[in-house]
């Protein structure tokens, strides 16, 4: 796609100043038509004030916004054709569900029986169609959630602005949305941009994600890029669960960086990042614990490729099929390695002793600075 119009969003260089602070520092980003984009950073890295500036509710102290490849910067927020969804939902109490998603349509001058059409058509998708006449304190979380957006859709936006929009719900019911919401966002094939902290958020429901640390974007991808190919040790910390070690490259070799970590555990890991790393660098290393084989101790032989340390079991999260058990190394190193736990004699249990094995290309190894 090369067309202004394949992009229903453009940022480009965007910055926002509050005083001397810069909470959003030289944001470029383009979001193609029908696209589920995702912002994800910890809180105060400058996600909402991005998104307050793309609704038109703050303007860039530089750079520009366009939508359908149109600057909207002159453009005040009641005539944009985007709409936000907060995470209290700001659903009209007193009004019943036909009247919260007529609202919208009746400002913007539609007639009776436009609005009957599309109030009637928005219910439909949203699989809520004989809701109509139903009071807003009698519906349950999720229907709120999708009046929320449905009324949001009657009014055809170019984008939809999702704000932690699940972050009141209880977790199974927040669940359960992150489908809900996916599936929505297909059924209008408009394009969603979703702010959020939840990482499991993001990686569930997003075409793309954007990781956002300190004002700046620190990748864009796909969530399996992001997941495996992390470009700075930041989103490698930040999406998804890692065990995290500090240390000091002891040696480049063919088959990968050998590295102390400041714990003295010895692991050999593969480059990550665009930083160079040499002998005597610090750096920091990630291995998700899903990459870890924790059994029972076998033949003391180094595994092809991979990394090899004993420990033991210091205690057992149990959780079923996505089980964890935290391991002890001798040198007092805490480990985490996942384990399906059956209920069978082979089980690893508190106190056991424990042999764990990982591949070197699953030791993620950054020069340290950019964590």
């Amino acid at each position: 796609m090369t067309t202004d119009d394949a992009f229903d969003l453009e940022c480009l260089g965007i910055c926002k100043d509050f005083g001397a602070f810069r909470a959003v520092d030289d944001v470029s980003f383009r979001i193609p038509s029908g696209t589920f984009f995702s912002i994800l950073g910890p809180s105060g890295c400058g996600k909402t004030t991005l998104m307050r500036m793309i609704a038109g509710f703050e303007t860039p102290t530089q750079g520009d916004i366009l939508l359908k490849g149109r600057s909207v910067l002159s453009v005040p927020p009641n005539r944009r054709n985007v709409k936000m969804v907060f995470q209290h939902l700001a659903l009209f109490p007193m009004m019943d569900v036909y009247e919260n998603i007529a609202y919208g349509l009746r400002c913007a001058g539609a007639g009776k029986d436009e609005i009957a059409g599309r109030v009637a058509d928005v219910l439909t998708r949203v699989a809520l169609p004989d809701l109509a006449r139903r009071q807003i304190h009698q519906l349950s979380g999720g229907q709120k959630q999708r009046i929320a957006i449905a009324r949001c859709m009657a009014l055809n936006p170019d984008v939809l602005l999702l704000d932690e929009p699940l972050g009141a719900l209880d977790l199974k019911l927040r669940e359960a949305m992150k489908i809900e919401l996916k599936l929505l966002q297909h059924q209008f094939d408009t394009t969603f941009v979703y702010i959020t902290h939840d990482q499991s958020e993001a990686l569930v429901m997003s075409d793309y994600v954007a990781v956002m640390n300190a004002g700046r974007f620190e990748q864009v991808g796909r969530p399996e890029e992001l997941y495996h190919a992390p470009k700075t040790a930041f989103v490698a910390g930040f999406v998804g669960d890692s065990n995290r070690w500090s240390g000091r490259a002891l040696e480049v070799r063919a088959d990968g960086i050998k590295v102390e970590t400041e714990a003295g555990l010895t692991v050999v890991a593969t480059a990550f990042g665009d930083g160079a790393i040499s002998a005597g660098d610090a750096v920091e290393v990630f291995v998700r614990p899903e990459f870890i084989a924790a059994t029972r101790p076998g033949p003391d032989a180094a595994a092809p490729g991979g990394n090899t340390h004993s420990g033991t079991v210091d205690s057992v999260l149990f959780n079923g099929a996505n089980s964890r058990v935290l391991v002890r190394s001798p040198n007092g190193t805490m480990i985490e390695a996942d384990v399906v736990v059956t209920g069978g004699g082979n089980d690893l249990h508190e106190g056991d002793p424990v042999r764990l094995d990982w591949p070197f290309a699953q030791t993620m190894c950054f020069a340290a600075g950019g964590a």
